[in-house]
């Protein structure tokens, strides 16, 4: 059995083929697809953030509203690049946004992806500190997001508040009790995902990942969630962790769908750049006949070992094609596996 969840990208383009014109149609038909998602029996919504780009960025109140609209549907983020975070400020925007779903935030954090711009993140107003990376700031803005998620009181009160206060130390407000543990780190490497494990996050694995080795994208992916695992476990944390993989899965069941991704049937892992100085592995794309699709992903290391499977969108294809493709996965090809 897995979690099964939609990742979604939230392109928006005045393309004529495109059913997401506007950030408003991008925006409103994520809320649509979210609720239509939890219809149909699907675990979890997650949403991509890109800034600088025509896509969603700052995502608390998309959660919060798909959170106000479903009732039990994980609502997540894959990720929020913490170079671009105040971490006080996004501990509040979390907590009210995972208390207006109940506790249904799953929230995918990480340093981040290449940009759009270059150093977006000074644009906001955030700079390393001396002798650090961005990468350094990202994770070090991320374990005081983690920090203060806890609800500790660290603050001194104004002897004279314009509202009384409690004894003590004060809080960031509002807390959400449990959201500590529902923090995910999208890791590229092997050495990012044992330090999430070692932090108590769940460790989100994308469609890439830096190569380490020259083997098959799948396998290394593998490889990486046992390295989590195993560093979980000597951490000793009281809890179990969790694990999601995200992957393009289309079956094909009838000429639309092999009209839009017929062509991804030989689609093999590729190599490139992710940074000037990073060889990347890119994992493939699975699209076929379910019966064959089942062939196919019943080999892929990485899945076998996660509890938790995301399936890119083609957002901008609207809300009741994608509705049809995940329903097409959870009918024909979900339970085949074993995931349902």
């Amino acid at each position: 059995m897995k979690k099964i969840g939609f990742l979604s990208f939230g392109h928006w383009s005045n393309h004529p083929a495109y059913k997401t014109r506007t950030a408003g149609d991008t925006l409103l038909q994520s809320i649509d697809l979210a609720v239509a998602a939890e219809e149909i029996g699907l675990d979890g919504a997650y949403f991509r953030v890109h800034h600088f780009a025509a896509q969603l960025a700052s995502p608390f109140p998309l959660l919060s509203a798909i959170g106000a609209r479903t009732s039990t549907i994980e609502i997540g983020t894959g990720v929020i690049d913490m170079r671009y975070e105040n971490p006080m400020y996004m501990v509040e925007d979390a907590g009210a946004a995972d208390l207006i779903s109940r506790g249904r935030l799953q929230l995918g954090v990480s340093r981040g992806s290449p940009e759009q711009v270059i150093d977006g993140w000074r644009y906001f107003g955030y700079e390393p500190a001396a002798g650090e990376t961005d990468a350094e700031m990202g994770r070090r803005k991320t374990l005081e997001f983690l920090d203060k998620l806890k609800g500790g009181g660290f603050a001194t009160p104004n002897p004279y508040p314009m509202f009384p206060n409690p004894p003590g130390l004060l809080r960031l407000e509002p807390h959400s009790p449990g959201l500590r543990e529902r923090i995910w780190w999208g890791a590229a490497s092997n050495a990012t995902a044992i330090w999430a494990a070692e932090n108590g996050m769940h460790l989100q694995s994308s469609t890439l990942k830096f190569d380490e080795g020259g083997k098959p994208f799948h396998i290394q992916q593998a490889e990486q969630i046992r390295l989590y695992k195993e560093a979980w476990k000597k951490a000793g944390h009281q809890r179990e962790p969790r694990v999601s993989v995200s992957r393009s899965i289309f079956a094909l069941v009838n000429d639309q769908d092999r009209l839009y991704f017929g062509q991804e049937a030989n689609r093999t892992d590729k190599i490139g750049y992710i940074e000037s100085d990073k060889r990347a592995i890119f994992g493939r794309s699975y699209a076929a006949e379910p019966d064959q699709l089942i062939k196919e992903l019943a080999e892929d290391e990485a899945i076998q070992e996660a509890d938790t499977v995301l399936l890119a969108i083609p957002n901008t294809l609207g809300v009741e094609y994608n509705v049809h493709v995940l329903s097409s996965i959870l009918q024909h090809v979900a339970p085949g596996l074993g995931w349902r």
